[in-house]
């Protein structure tokens, strides 16, 4: 049994073997295939990706964004001016706050969708407590996801049209260890990422808020080569995450970064940079449910890749 799992675990981080399983989803990984073309690397849609591909351009080129922009959007006009301050601070901080996004009535119609999702075996918890992708089998989520006013905000904040890749829910507290996004949805250029996190109820200190560190996204895109993880021609690397999770640990001490916790009341939303640092707090009262969802974005015409598997990122359009 021993030998079978580690020639599983050899196979899952053998090159040609991730080309050939991606070989088979062209329709979902054409999208960078232009891209590579304009940035004058040749690569196939099915080929391993991660920031090693980029070394002999300007790995350390990042997306811009103008802010004051963000004034002749619809949705910045009706916010409060506590939201406003938090918008117009996103390059500073690495995060916004929008008060009261979601009204009662739509946070309870994603919490039914849910909810019904489960109930009929739709959907699953997976990868722990995560409900991953709600927005492809839900109206009332996607129609979220794809808010007209909330997208103008996105591709302000982001530089460019903001695209949704993913929705995952939460019924319980992820408890994840802090992290930056962009070791798991990486992009060339850097930065070409946003997460938007709704809060489905009110957070306490007790059911596992949210916790991020203001300015970390300032610091270094911690990759692969940051903790010797970039593999060999024909693997990728087979460092544990533990090893990640170890360094990012060390450069909050290092740094000395605060901690803040989003103790957040039902239908505030947080917006954060593709490299700030960011976790889950213990879900101490195992008694109530911490109901949330995020969404991930990803900037139109940037290479998207999951740095740590190497695989490129499955779009659906």
């Amino acid at each position: 049994m021993l030998i079978f799992d580690h020639m599983i675990s050899l196979l899952r981080r053998f090159r040609p073997a991730i080309s050939l399983y991606n070989f088979f989803r062209k329709s979902e990984l054409d999208y960078n295939v232009s891209v590579y073309k304009k940035l004058g690397i040749s690569k196939k849609y099915y080929s391993s990706v991660s920031s090693k591909d980029f070394a002999q351009l300007n790995q350390a080129a990042q997306l811009e964004n103008n802010l004051s922009q963000l004034q002749h959007c619809d949705l910045f006009k009706s916010s409060s001016a506590v939201s406003q301050k938090s918008l117009l601070s996103f390059n500073d901080n690495g995060y916004a706050i929008l008060e009261e996004f979601l009204s009662h009535k739509e946070v309870n119609e994603i919490n039914n969708s849910i909810d019904n999702l489960l109930e009929n075996g739709t959907l699953e918890y997976k990868y722990g407590n995560k409900i991953m992708f709600a927005f492809r089998h839900a109206q009332e989520i996607e129609k979220i996801g794809k808010n007209k006013k909330l997208q103008e905000i996105l591709d302000v904040l982001l530089g460019r049209k903001a695209i949704l890749f993913q929705s995952i829910n939460f019924t319980a507290g992820s408890e994840q260890a802090s992290h930056s996004d962009s070791i798991h949805m990486t992009t060339y250029p850097l930065g070409g990422l946003l997460g938007v996190w709704f809060a489905l109820e009110d957070i306490t200190e007790n059911n596992g808020p949210l916790h991020y560190y203001p300015g970390s996204h300032k610091l270094p895109y911690y990759l692969n080569k940051d903790y010797d993880n970039e593999g060999t021609r024909w693997f990728i690397g087979d460092k544990d995450y533990q090893a990640y999770e170890n360094m990012i640990d060390k450069k909050i001490v290092d740094q000395k970064l605060k901690k803040k916790r989003f103790l957040a009341k039902k239908g505030d939303v947080l917006i954060w940079h593709a490299n700030l640092i960011h976790g889950g707090d213990a879900h101490i009262d195992k008694n109530k449910t911490r109901k949330s969802m995020v969404f991930h974005y990803f900037g139109k015409d940037v290479v998207c890749y999951h740095e740590i598997s190497q695989r490129p990122a499955l779009m659906i359009s």
